[in-house]
């Protein structure tokens, strides 16, 4: 099983930066793709980025972010990789909790929420005025 933990979320003025990190553990080996989706109440769950996981370089961002958003993994320690998703240009729309997803299943590397099996709790993101 893989087990994900976000860190980093909490409250920024509009137009501030913010970074919020995943770190994997587990059965990491078996991770193909991880994506960050964020979700408000009421609404379903976003995919807004994603990363092939091996290779750790070639993204994919959702509209809603693109331009403002950066998916990178941090490879120094191999045994540790640590993912994380650089935020800038914050604004209110970008309020809601952020989930890390990961996908064992070899593929294209999408932000559909049906293709990750593996969640973490959640970190939440207030964006203030």
């Amino acid at each position: 099983r893989v087990h994900l933990v976000e860190s980093g979320g909490g409250a920024v003025q509009a137009g501030g930066s913010m970074t919020l990190a995943c770190e994997p553990s587990g059965h990491t080996l078996l991770i193909y793709c991880m994506a960050w989706f964020r979700q408000t109440p009421g609404n379903e769950r976003e995919g807004i980025a994603t990363i092939y996981f091996n290779e750790g370089i070639t993204t994919k961002y959702s509209n809603s972010v693109r331009g403002r958003f950066t998916f990178s993994k941090d490879q120094r320690d191999p045994a540790k990789p640590i993912l994380s998703l650089q935020m800038n240009n914050l604004t209110g729309e970008d309020t809601a909790r952020y989930y890390c997803a990961a996908d064992t299943s070899p593929g294209e590397c999408t932000l559909w929420r049906e293709d990750y099996k593996h969640w973490g709790q959640g970190t939440q993101v207030t964006i203030s005025s």
